[in-house]
């Protein structure tokens, strides 16, 4: 009976613990290719930076997927399941393609956020280009600023994520800074300069 009543308490420590954790609102994380701001509410990354790496590289993603963080709460697959949100890298793979190891390093849902998928295919895919060209270039170091916009008409899915509003992208080379605004629907078709705001 003793014995019993020790493990009861035990498990109610234990279960009241997890389930009293109250997740944070605004996480700052460094990793070795970018650092982020994630909000555990919003299962979404809020702002990231991170400098173009390696833009020639040829390493293939077959196989990877994106992997949750020990220790952090985050979106999951179930958030990007037949719906019309891509898992839309923030860092890109393309600027970290180093090797394998390196690639993988972009594939975490703290480098990850829900995107239409007319967005991310599209323009802004078109945008990741011209940075890399941009590197390529020039041979100067590429910085990137994303920030992640929510409002009041964002939607929050029943799977525990917020859908994005806006994705701001602030390029910076040689001291100038290049600003994008993009309305996270679809935009394919559209030409990623459209998108360029004066800040």
């Amino acid at each position: 009976m003793k014995k019993y009543i020790i493990n009861t308490i035990l498990l109610f420590i234990f279960t009241g613990n997890l389930y009293s954790q109250e997740l944070r609102d605004s996480l700052f994380v460094q990793t070795d290719i970018f650092s982020v701001v994630y909000s555990e509410v919003l299962e979404q990354p809020l702002k990231l930076n991170y400098r173009v790496e390696c833009p020639l590289g040829s390493e293939s993603r077959t196989g990877m997927d994106f992997y949750e963080v020990d220790s952090i709460h985050t979106s999951d697959d179930d958030d990007y399941y037949k719906n019309v949100w891509d898992k839309g890298h923030l860092a890109p793979a393309a600027a970290f393609n180093c090797d394998k190891e390196t690639l993988l390093k972009t594939f975490t849902y703290l480098n990850c956020a829900l995107q239409h998928e007319g967005l991310n295919r599209g323009p802004w895919k078109e945008l990741e280009r011209v940075e890399r060209d941009l590197h390529k270039i020039t041979g100067e170091d590429v910085f990137v600023e994303i920030l992640v916009i929510f409002d009041e008409d964002s939607e929050k899915l029943p799977t525990g994520a917020t859908v994005p509003s806006w994705f701001i992208k602030r390029i910076t080379t040689n001291d100038t800074t290049y600003s994008f605004k993009f309305p996270n629907r679809d935009v394919k078709g559209e030409d990623w300069s459209s998108f360029r705001v004066i800040e």
